[in-house]
């Protein structure tokens, strides 16, 4: 039992703050190979190490609260209140509910496997076919309340309460049929774990653009777990090396995790349920060029193409060439010098004598306004 896999990494972390969580456990438990006394042994242990065993599990799930239905829309509202009227199941009716459905699942396999059967004896398996499902059916409606109640600590993942109570279900119905009644579960406990096994799938695959493998979408959610409790137990952020140190990770790796977490939000997205806008016209192109200084660079060469107007050719050639006025790489003297046949001080004394004339008020008043820019 002490050799599972996660369960040293669950004692660890338990004893850096103190407790663990009766979820924590569950999670941990396999009802396929474990006995249904497992969580209760590993809690027993954790007290005799001086743990607190925190139960955040509830036996009975209570209708959903007035603030999770005000929270939601009109569908799933009435939903909500559907399945709040539904009787919750005794473990006695439980018990009785599996074995007619398993009842039904033999029927439907013999029914299958021998066309050839009496009449009387397919008119008796039909019955006990069409009571089975009656009794998956009650199984499974009895509690949904149970689906809505995991279902809510998986909000924030990327999928709504209703996305995520149709994936809990599908984990639901897979519990009833996986369900041993001769093992002495209660049924609310062994559904439990197919229902976050499913929501775990459910939000890695459907949740995110760009699909994280379970395992990832599963370090993922322990990363933002482990951080709020450190906020807890620090009373700040805790820093990459703390939360790394905690979880036994590399900080390069822990900010791996931090990158694929991330969530990828459409550009199209309406920002306003009666706006036309989307997110993606709020959003700056960082790329784009600022239509201001366009125009500002448009009229400034503009205004020093008139001002080289009134200059000779070779001193209107010089500018050009030394300061790339035509959209080129500024030149060297001496490269200047090569194509006019004259030395390097030549150039020097016409770049300086066209440069004096262009401070003259009748060439200067043109790019006046542009000398800030």
């Amino acid at each position: 039992m002490a050799d599972r896999t996660g369960l040293a990494d669950l004692w660890s972390r338990a004893a850096g703050r103190g407790y663990v969580l009766l979820s924590e456990i569950h999670d941990l438990h396999d009802p396929l190979e474990d006995p249904a006394t497992w969580p209760d042994e590993i809690a027993t242990i954790a007290r005799d190490a001086g743990l607190e065993v925190v139960d955040d599990l509830t036996d009975d799930v209570p209708p959903p609260p007035s603030s999770l239905l005000t929270s939601t829309t009109d569908g799933v509202r009435q939903y909500l209140n559907a399945i709040g009227r539904v009787a919750l199941l005794t473990a006695e009716e439980e018990v009785d509910l599996a074995k007619r459905y398993h009842a039904g699942v033999a029927a439907k396999q013999a029914l299958a496997a021998d066309p050839g059967m009496s009449t009387a004896m397919r008119a008796q398996l039909r019955r006990l076919t069409v009571d089975g499902a009656r009794a998956q059916e009650r199984l499974v409606t009895a509690n949904l309340r149970l689906v809505v109640s995991v279902a809510r600590r998986y909000l924030g993942r990327g999928l709504s309460l209703l996305e995520l109570v149709q994936e809990g279900n599908l984990g639901l119905m897979r519990g009833v049929e996986k369900f041993d009644h001769t093992k002495g579960y209660k049924f609310s406990t062994y559904a439990t774990w197919w229902i976050r096994q499913a929501l775990t799938r459910g939000t890695a695959n459907k949740a995110r653009a760009v699909r994280l493998p379970v395992h990832v979408h599963e370090l993922v959610a322990k990363v933002r777990r482990t951080e709020f409790e450190l906020l807890q137990v620090l009373g700040r952020e805790a820093t990459d090396a703390e939360v790394a140190d905690d979880l036994g990770l590399t900080i390069e790796r822990l900010r791996e995790l931090r990158l694929a977490g991330r969530e990828i939000t459409s550009l199209d997205r309406s920002i306003g349920e009666d706006s036309d806008a989307t997110l993606g016209d709020l959003v700056a192109d960082e790329d784009a060029e600022d239509p201001e200084r366009i125009a500002t660079d448009g009229m400034a060469r503009r205004e020093v193409v008139l001002a080289l107007e009134g200059l000779h050719e070779r001193e209107r050639g010089v500018l050009e060439m030394r300061y790339g006025l035509l959209g080129e790489e500024p030149r060297t003297l001496e490269e200047i010098g090569a194509l006019y046949g004259v030395t390097r001080e030549r150039i020097r004394q016409i770049e300086k004598k066209t440069l004096a004339k262009l401070r003259h008020p009748s060439h200067a008043h043109r790019l006046r306004g542009f000398a800030g820019e």
